[in-house]
């Protein structure tokens, strides 16, 4: 950590860092644990003068508010600069674990909107995720996940343009033949897969790194499976608070899974877009 991260973190704060160890797995900056002289222990994230990390922090705050799932709290928030309680972990996703995981989620689910998206636009990641008020949850998903997402990764060279052709053709003609429109919006995490899940004692201590905005939950449940976070356990326990439409895992799983692998397609390219490529022929 810099000499100027120390001093920012120890303003924000209240107290020197005493020493400070990197961490990994963060994609938008530098994170690091940090021991303050007062004992106390933090995450700390740093980025550059064009950092988005007050987005994350809005996002975590956004959740703690809705007291339904566990994250760390917000300490100080700044563009390049968020600072949050840390979280000690031990152990993995039990079938306990995701039960708890279950529970949370469903609660969290439970939060509903008038509409899809939400009050301002959001991150995936280090990605722009826009979330204009949507009335229809199949426009918002088309036109503010799909084709946004795959519009970027085209611009940036890691979709090719044939695969992109199918993606705006299923867009145009396929896509209401699998996906619904819901009872409600319903507020979800966003990025649920396992490095974003944090286990004590077969509990889930926190989730962290959120894409929050309103949508169809089965987009939560879809991508709790691309990474194998989450399994029988998790599906049972959610189904005795949410029940889960017919088609789920036969079809709209694999289609609501298009948004985060063309997320990793925009990020990454690679097999991620091949994934992108066989889903759309599968259903296009």
């Amino acid at each position: 950590m810099t000499p100027a991260a120390r001093r920012a973190v120890t303003e924000a704060a209240g107290a020197a860092v005493s020493h400070a160890s990197p961490v990994s797995g963060g994609c938008i900056g530098e994170v690091w644990r940090v021991t303050l002289a007062d004992g106390r222990e933090l995450a700390a994230k740093t980025a550059g003068p064009d950092g988005t990390l007050d987005i994350e922090g809005y996002m975590l705050d956004y959740l703690a508010r809705t007291n339904t799932v566990p994250v760390p709290d917000v300490i100080h928030a700044a563009p390049g600069l968020l600072v949050i309680s840390w979280i000690a972990t031990a152990g993995h996703l039990t079938g306990s674990a995701q039960e708890h995981a279950a529970d949370l989620l469903a609660a969290l689910h439970g939060i509903t909107a008038d509409a899809y998206g939400h009050e301002r636009d959001t991150l995936i990641g280090p990605l722009h995720q826009p979330n204009p008020w949507t009335g229809s949850w199949i426009a918002f998903f088309r036109d503010h996940r799909l084709l946004h997402m795959g519009r970027q990764a085209l611009d940036k060279g890691t979709l090719r343009r044939e695969t992109y052709g199918r993606l705006e053709a299923f867009c145009t003609n396929r896509i209401d033949t699998y996906i619904e429109e819901p009872d409600r919006p319903s507020l979800i995490h966003g990025d649920m897969w396992g490095g974003n899940v944090l286990v004590r004692d077969d509990r889930i201590a926190g989730f962290i790194d959120p894409a929050i905005y309103h949508a169809d939950p089965e987009i939560e449940l879809a991508f709790s499976t691309l990474f194998g976070t989450y399994g029988d356990p998790f599906f049972r326990r959610y189904q005795e608070h949410r029940p889960i439409r017919p088609g789920f895992f036969e079809a709209r799983r694999d289609i609501y899974n298009l948004y985060p692998l063309l997320v990793h397609t925009r990020l990454f390219g690679g097999h991620y877009a091949s994934q992108v490529d066989g889903i759309l022929r599968r259903f296009g």
